[in-house]
């Protein structure tokens, strides 16, 4: 059975497009409730292999109806307020909006720690991101350039063991050498689970890098 979800901006996803349909952002659930409870915003949904556009009020509507005669669409999650049920939308279109995406792939430590998949690059293990570093592969003192071929997810423990040595110097031995990600790695990470398929339609190859906000 479907889940039915609370107003958590960290569980769900919602993938922006700019009033041409052209992918610009993903926004947390919160965000994209509040354009479209605004009108800065409508729904974008698949019905029978074709998009059908949704304002607030006729998407909570439709919402209803499927609870009412439980047709409740399969891998759907759903948002719980006070007052009524609605299902939570993968895909919006601001309706003013018409600036194209930024397609540069940003260098920091969030799209690092996603690209390493939270995972040590010395010591193989899996860490939340609390408990991770960033390290420099050839150390700053030797040169190292702050770079995505320099620089790797690294846990504390394998962080004070290396130190200011490269891995040759201090017996340790990569994982498998950085390198810059062809696709925005947080964007990747969404594509593969099954609920976010219909971004893909929106998602070519000029697009996946949008920023993440």
């Amino acid at each position: 059975m479907q889940s039915l979800a609370r107003l958590d901006a960290l569980s769900h996803s919602v993938l922006v497009l700019n009033r041409f349909y052209m992918a610009v952002h993903v926004v947390n659930l919160r965000r994209a409730i509040g354009l479209l409870f605004r009108d800065l915003a409508e729904v974008i949904h698949v019905e029978s292999g074709q998009y059908v556009n949704y304002d607030f009020v006729s998407w909570r509507e439709i919402s209803e109806l499927k609870q009412a005669f439980a047709e409740l669409e399969p891998g759907a999650d759903w948002l719980r307020s006070v007052n009524f049920r609605i299902q939570i939308p993968r895909v919006i279109r601001l309706l003013s909006y018409d600036k194209v995406p930024n397609r540069g792939l940003r260098f920091n430590r969030r799209n690092v720690f996603a690209r390493d998949a939270n995972r040590c690059q010395y010591c193989g293990a899996t860490f939340p991101t609390s408990e991770l570093s960033l390290d420099h592969v050839t150390p700053r003192s030797q040169g190292g350039q702050m770079s995505w071929e320099n620089i790797v997810c690294c846990c504390v423990d394998c962080n004070a063991r290396k130190g200011g040595r490269t891995p040759r110097e201090a017996g340790m031995k990569l994982i498998r050498s950085p390198k810059r990600p062809k696709h925005n790695p947080l964007l990747s990470g969404k594509l593969n689970n099954p609920k976010y398929e219909s971004w893909k339609t929106f998602l070519s190859n000029a697009y996946w890098s949008i920023d993440l906000k």
